[in-house]
């Protein structure tokens, strides 16, 4: 039930803080999986992921978690992953200077580097394994990209990861990263564009970019989910009520929607189950190489990784944002692809979404 932020950035100095493949199943219906944990991941369901799984696992796409870095040996992940890269603590080398790998180039893994190797489960664990968890795109693959340590980097590492990743094939980018309220002053200005040229960039060689909305009760995507090119997630509980701490989905473009992300008030059972590095589960909710975590850093590879399922169709990144947004579903209004300032277009729905007509 901890809260994990999404990284929030120091608006003044620049700098970010952190606050098996599926078998084949018949179209329409909803596929099982030998994964123990399956049954405490409710935002699978509540995205509709499993009956998905039909039309597309995500196979031959690469999502780019641009983030603290990933445990490259966990069980869970090591068959997910594609080569990475590491773009802080290179001291007078060069970057990248490394794999990707949580650890980092000085060997050592912090309490708040946990936090890639969480976010790269939830959108791509190895599913139907016999471990751990599922996956919301069982058959993507992972690129680690490593642009914090300790939690902290800053926009022109986190520029540099997404440009590393827009180059090195990556389909889609998970952005679970964030600044304080306000910093969207700095791209509106032109004081800081690092991140903002970056995401242009991905989106000009047809990469779709998802990132976090922070989680600090603001009205508007904190950058770069606020970002022209970024879609912007929002959190959802349990219970898809929009999760308290959440901020919500206005930013100009309007390019917004949501995903499960937990609640962090209640039980361990209500939050988002998924990898860490191996040995740092909690006492609290998790296991060794397992934990609960809430934050809108866990909405935002929900949509990644229904993102993957729609390249994967040979979609378009304008066709993949535009199957998301149109088929997402606003709670109790049984509407879908409606605005609102709670749910942005509604909940991502991947079942909808990959049965949209391409």
């Amino acid at each position: 039930m901890r809260l994990r932020s999404v990284i929030t950035a120091c608006a003044a100095a620049g700098t970010l803080v952190l606050a098996a493949p599926a078998a084949a199943a018949e179209p329409g219906t909803v596929q099982s999986t030998d994964d123990p944990l399956r049954s405490k991941q409710w935002g699978i369901e509540q995205i509709h992921a499993p009956e998905a799984w039909s039309e597309s696992t995500g196979a031959g796409q690469v999502i780019a978690v641009v983030d603290t870095g990933v445990d490259l040996n966990h069980p869970d992940l090591k068959s997910q992953l594609v080569p990475g890269a590491t773009f802080v603590g290179c001291g007078q080398n060069p970057a990248p200077c490394g794999n990707g790998g949580w650890k980092g180039v000085d060997g050592k893994g912090q309490p708040s580097d946990t936090h890639g190797t969480h976010v790269s489960g939830i959108a791509a664990a190895a599913t139907d394994n016999g471990i751990g968890i599922a996956g919301v795109a069982p058959d993507a693959r992972i690129m680690p990209i490593k642009v914090l340590e300790g939690g902290s980097g800053s926009f022109t590492d986190i520029a540099a990861g997404i440009r590393y990743a827009a180059d090195h094939g990556a389909d889609v980018i998970n952005l679970s990263v964030g600044a304080l309220p306000g910093a969207q002053l700095l791209t509106l200005t032109g004081l800081q564009s690092a991140a903002k040229d970056a995401i242009a960039y991905a989106r000009e060689k047809g990469v779709v970019v998802v990132a976090a909305a922070g989680n600090e009760l603001s009205p508007l995507c904190a950058t770069p989910s606020w970002e022209s090119g970024a879609l912007c997630v929002t959190a959802t509980d349990r219970n898809e009520f929009h999760s308290l701490y959440s901020n919500l989905g206005i930013k100009l473009d309007a390019n917004s929607l949501a995903a499960p992300g937990g609640s962090a008030i209640q039980s361990c059972a209500e939050d988002v189950w998924s990898t860490v590095p191996r040995g740092t589960g909690s006492t609290e909710c998790g296991s060794d190489n397992y934990d609960s975590f809430a934050g809108t850093s866990m909405a935002a590879p929900h949509v990644a990784g229904v993102a993957a399922l729609l390249s994967a169709q040979g979609r378009t990144a304008a066709g993949v944002e535009q199957a998301l947004l149109e088929t997402a579903r606003t709670p109790l209004l049984e509407q879908t692809g409606l605005f609102t300032p709670l749910f942005g277009h509604g909940i991502v729905d991947a079942e909808a979404a990959v049965n949209q007509p391409l």
